[in-house]
């Protein structure tokens, strides 16, 4: 590469199916936001105990990594354990969650003022029917 710097490192890529292998108490590698992370010696160490880590071994733990709410702490120890990165041919073989399950309406107000109404009112009505 041209114009690099003693500071800029080369990335190393991994594949997928590299990473996959990696799922033993000897060997282990999770991907978090396409980074891969070799977390075998911090087995013993994790805070949420060893089989947090092992379920995600081999596989993607961006979700589990973020749902948990990491402090920041926790982020910058992290990147000492990044080994490389998910080969960008592979990032789209990682599922990722729907962004969002609510449906939206273009004229959201109509439609809550009707379900308001229909809980409401004819709630009230059934109740007084019954």
């Amino acid at each position: 590469m041209e114009g690099n710097t003693a500071n800029e490192r080369t990335v190393k890529y991994y594949r997928l199916s590299e990473v996959e292998e990696r799922n033993s108490s000897k060997s282990t590698w999770i991907i978090i936001n396409y980074k891969v992370y070799d977390v075998t010696k911090f087995l013993e160490e994790h805070p949420g105990g060893e089989e947090v880590l092992r379920e995600q071994a081999g596989g993607d733990a961006t979700e589990s990594f973020e749902d948990v709410g990491h402090s920041s702490d926790a982020r910058e120890m992290a990147t000492s354990f990044v080994i490389g990165e998910l080969h960008p041919e592979d990032r789209p073989k990682i599922q990722k969650p729907p962004e969002s399950q609510v449906t939206t309406f273009p004229d959201n107000s109509r439609y809550v003022r009707a379900a308001l109404y229909d809980t409401l009112v004819l709630g009230t009505v059934a109740g007084f029917c019954v």
